[in-house]
């Protein structure tokens, strides 16, 4: 489907839209409740948090990758 030189990228937006939508969504219910408007309030909240969420993940992702290998080097 798609070369496997973009795979860094294609896994950066699938980990951050998988990410950012379980959050939003939660922290939205929590904060605001379930109710009239909370697909807009969801939404709103998306937007914003989404373009953030994926440039972490592209900046530090390789780094944070490297830190759980090294974290995890004991049998």
């Amino acid at each position: 489907m798609f070369s496997k030189r973009y795979q860094p990228l294609i896994q950066a937006f699938l980990m951050s839209v998988l990410m950012v939508t379980i959050m939003t969504a939660v922290i939205t219910a929590l904060n605001t409740g379930i109710g009239n408007g909370f697909l807009g309030r969801w939404a709103q909240a998306y937007v914003v948090a989404w373009p953030i969420a994926f440039c972490i993940i592209l900046i530090a992702g390789k780094r944070v990758m490297r830190l759980s290998v090294a974290l995890c080097q004991r049998d």
